[in-house]
């Protein structure tokens, strides 16, 4: 695929020191706010100070946002759907910048791009996508009309992309193309499963989360709500069960057997347990408490096996079941029905110790379940990264996706990857795709619950019918 041109840059004669920029925008959830001032210019990162003029604001429901545009801009602008959840109260005004920094290649490559730090820190999928949309307007009323809109999300980033263009889809949508990259795409309802089955299991074995003296607490909270547990002491309790901090030969031969039944039966990295403990224990708090103090979760048939005792495993880890109203709030509130109308290109790294590469196959077969496939073509890279992959990649997938969407062309796996050397001469970040390669299926890598082998987790008919209900889903 040829590498798009950029173009004269166009008038921004919206661009006036006195205008005002903000706006209400249609159909964000929650209550209104103040019109949004409007945005200041900022000192750009480093790498891009000679090359963009950069602006920063909170829109009129208080989520900080950043935007750059380049000198040389070539019509086309990137929205940022950022990853997490972060777990503040509020609106992290530092959140956008350091996304403008770590993804700056887009605005090298002449795209406008705005990303939103969301209106408050916490799990909430529709409110993120609301809060991007939100910025999108914004940036249209101040900046004027980009020629071409594109949509990409990272991790959960990557979640909230794909729940972006299905709720502001359609024959008028006003994004005319997704990339998804390292994205947590089998949703929310199930997409934590294997968290949930972390939660358990870590516990059937260290009995220290909680400890015995500790209050008492259903596993599926993640914590109690009045501990005052930090990151901190969670790594501590961690490290005296399985030693995962110090080198083998320090650990005694109880955390060794700790650690390798934990890591065989949840099928988990060593490198990233502890990041994963902790958004079974923080994050899960954090969905629970907005979902009603009820259990989303549930692991009452799941068959546990890869340890040294699968039997006692089995008997004695506990058990629990999902509340189907919380599911379903959780569902609402994250799954993708599939329903897509533009093109969609993902990217994701085969070793993503994180959200793993079978994410992408939950989202094939929810795209394949809406007949919606079409849109879609999944690239993968041989990394073992789940934050940030290669610049020369990301600034290849953009453009291929720019290119399908100009000109109707539906890249191939070949080539995007043929198509990367072009620019790794620029960037000099390596190319590692590996247009052969298609992950197995969820259910290979995360145990299945009853009933919950088909795809979408959420169709197209069950979003409608919920959202006649009233109340459901999570509140922004």
């Amino acid at each position: 695929m040829k590498r798009l041109k950029p173009r004269s840059r166009r008038v921004l004669s919206a661009v006036t020191a006195g205008c005002v920029a903000g706006m209400l925008a249609a159909g964000v959830i929650g209550p209104a706010r103040p019109a949004a001032a409007t945005p200041g210019t900022v000192a750009c990162p480093a790498d891009l100070a000679a090359k963009a003029t950069c602006y920063a604001g909170q829109d009129s429901h208080g989520a900080h946002y950043t935007v750059a545009i380049p000198h040389t801009w070539n019509g086309t602008l990137v929205m940022h759907a950022h990853g997490g959840p972060g777990l503040g109260d509020e609106s992290d005004p530092q959140r956008s910048g350091d996304d403008l920094e770590r993804w700056s290649v887009m605005v090298d490559e002449g795209y406008a791009w705005a990303g939103s730090a969301y209106r408050r820190g916490g799990y909430g999928t529709r409110m993120a996508a609301a809060d991007t949309e939100s910025l999108r307007r914004l940036f249209t009323e101040r900046f004027g009309r980009p020629s071409t809109t594109l949509i990409h999300g990272q991790s959960w980033g990557g979640n909230v992309a794909a729940k972006t263009i299905e709720m502001y889809g359609g024959s008028r949508s006003p994004y005319d193309g997704a990339l998804l990259t390292n994205g947590v795409l089998a949703g929310g309802s199930r997409g934590y499963d294997y968290r949930v089955d972390l939660r358990v299991v870590y516990q059937y074995y260290c009995q220290n989360h909680p400890r015995p003296s500790e209050p008492s607490y259903p596993l599926w909270m993640g914590l109690r709500e009045d501990s005052a547990m930090t990151g901190a002491g969670l790594r501590a309790r961690l490290q005296e069960c399985t030693g995962h901090a110090s080198q083998p030969a320090d650990r005694t031969p109880l955390q060794q057997r700790n650690l390798d039944d934990i890591l065989a039966v949840t099928k988990i990295p060593e490198r990233t347990l502890e990041s994963h403990l902790s958004f079974a224990t923080f994050t899960f708090r954090d969905i629970v408490r907005r979902v009603g103090l009820r259990s989303p979760f549930g692991n009452q048939h799941v068959r546990y096996s890869g340890s040294h005792d699968d039997a006692a495993l089995n008997a004695g880890v506990e058990r629990f079941s999902a509340d189907a109203s919380a599911r379903r709030d959780l569902s609402y509130d994250s799954d993708v029905t599939g329903a897509v109308s533009v093109p969609v290109l993902t990217m994701h790294a085969i070793d993503d110790p994180t959200a793993f590469v079978e994410h992408e196959a939950a989202y094939r077969d929810s795209l394949e379940g809406a007949h919606r496939d079409r849109h879609l073509v999944q690239t993968f890279t041989q990394e073992g990264e789940h934050s940030g992959l290669s610049a020369s990649e990301y600034a290849t997938a953009v453009s291929a996706l720019s290119g399908w969407v100009r000109t109707g062309r539906k890249p191939t796996p070949s080539s995007v990857a043929a198509s990367c050397p072009a620019f790794d001469s620029e960037h000099g970040t390596g190319c590692y795709f590996r247009p052969d390669h298609r992950p197995a299926s969820y259910a290979s890598r995360v145990a299945p619950r009853a009933g919950a082998t088909h795809w979408p987790a959420m169709t197209r008919a069950q979003e409608r019918r919920w959202s006649r209900l009233g109340d459901v889903g999570i509140a922004p």
